[in-house]
């Protein structure tokens, strides 16, 4: 169950920074710099929003074992990051749009780029919306199943979520033991949150009342 545990926190780690750093810049690039084609981008990741993982899971699989990244912890993780992605997006393009254009027309008068934008004005007062993304992150991260199941061949390397299974019998199940993995599998997204739990409570609420 250790090495389970550490497989779950090794991706989460990973995983967590990665998407939130590019849905990040992808938000500001759609709500603020306005790229090229954002709207058809836009309506793009709201359609994979809708895209469940069981219907490209396998299709995944065989492209990864193609490069080589099946049975490994980066494979799991660029996928991981991939299938979080739209969520991401959408979350911050959301918050970003609602964020005053006049905050970012007076950095840009002041002779601010694009990135400094980004780093001094927006960032120090979008830590709720970006608090609230990490923590569901993890969570997905940490209670992914089916994803880790099938990239992951080596048992041993597999999350802890995924290793439940290993505490059910063919015949008998010890209901017990079962138990008190389960509680240990949820423990760290309770700590999370309880951790997090102001800033998650913001980051959902902040868009609620404007003015």
């Amino acid at each position: 169950m250790t090495a389970l545990m550490r497989s779950s926190l090794l991706i989460a780690v990973f995983v967590v920074p990665l998407s939130v750093v590019l849905a990040t810049l992808a938000g500001y690039g759609l709500a603020i710099l306005r790229v090229w084609g954002h709207r058809s981008l836009s309506f793009a990741f709201v359609l994979g929003l809708t895209l469940p993982i069981e219907l490209i899971v396998v299709a995944l699989y065989f492209n990864l074992r193609e490069v080589g990244l099946t049975n490994s912890y980066v494979g799991v993780i660029l996928a991981e990051a991939a299938l979080f992605m739209p969520f991401g997006v959408y979350w911050m393009q959301t918050h970003f749009s609602n964020v005053p254009e006049e905050l970012v027309e007076a950095a840009r008068i002041d002779g601010a780029r694009d990135l400094v934008v980004l780093a001094r004005v927006l960032l120090p007062i979008s830590w709720p919306a970006i608090t609230t993304l990490s923590v569901l992150y993890f969570m997905w991260s940490w209670n992914q199943f089916m994803l880790v199941l099938v990239m992951m061949l080596d048992p041993d390397r597999r999350t802890a979520p995924s290793g439940l299974g290993l505490f059910v019998g063919e015949y008998t199940t010890d209901i017990p033991l079962l138990a008190a993995a389960c509680l240990i599998v949820i423990a760290p997204i309770v700590a999370v949150h309880l951790v997090f739990q102001r800033s998650f409570v913001n980051g959902i609420t902040q868009g609620a009342i404007k003015g």
